[in-house]
């Protein structure tokens, strides 16, 4: 399904749904964080998704991350809630999603990175490769805000 971010655009569609989504932050022993390039838009991004009937949100994002990215990681605390509503994302099935997400951080348990049906890469990104891949910016903020290593979660 075909994916369009619409950010701080006053000719967005209007939302028709929020849904309660993750993304996770998690760094290997040399500080790179792992990043997939999405398969819907061809973005770099975090691993994450929505949260499915029955499980916890933490479980969500450890099930995201193995579903994404092959790595198994364990949750130790939160780096942001976002819900900035000029973030839409809008899907071809109609489907208009209102952005509603909280990136957990995790720490790196086992695996090696592995592509799924929703990435076509995935790899451990060094702070100085960031520039140089296409990120949207809602999850540049998620990543740069992971790297400060905040006391208290951004709210926004």
């Amino acid at each position: 399904m075909a994916r369009i971010e619409h950010f701080n655009n006053p000719n967005a569609p209007k939302p028709n749904s929020i849904v309660v989504a993750v993304t996770v932050f998690v760094q290997d022993e040399q500080g790179r964080v792992l990043l997939i390039q999405r398969t819907d838009n061809g973005l770099w991004a975090l691993p994450g998704g929505a949260q499915d009937f029955g499980e916890y949100i933490a479980e969500t994002a450890v099930r995201e991350t193995r579903e994404e990215a092959g790595v198994e990681i364990e949750v130790t605390g939160v780096v942001g809630i976002y819900t900035n509503p000029k973030h839409v994302v809008e899907y071809s099935d109609g489907e208009v999603r209102q952005q509603f997400s909280i990136c957990f951080r995790g720490r790196y348990v086992s695996g090696e990175p592995a592509i799924s049906d929703e990435s076509s890469a995935v790899r451990w990104v060094a702070h100085d490769e960031l520039g140089e891949l296409l990120i949207h910016p809602s999850m540049r903020l998620r990543i740069d805000t992971g790297l400060e290593q905040r006391s208290e979660p951004y709210i926004g």
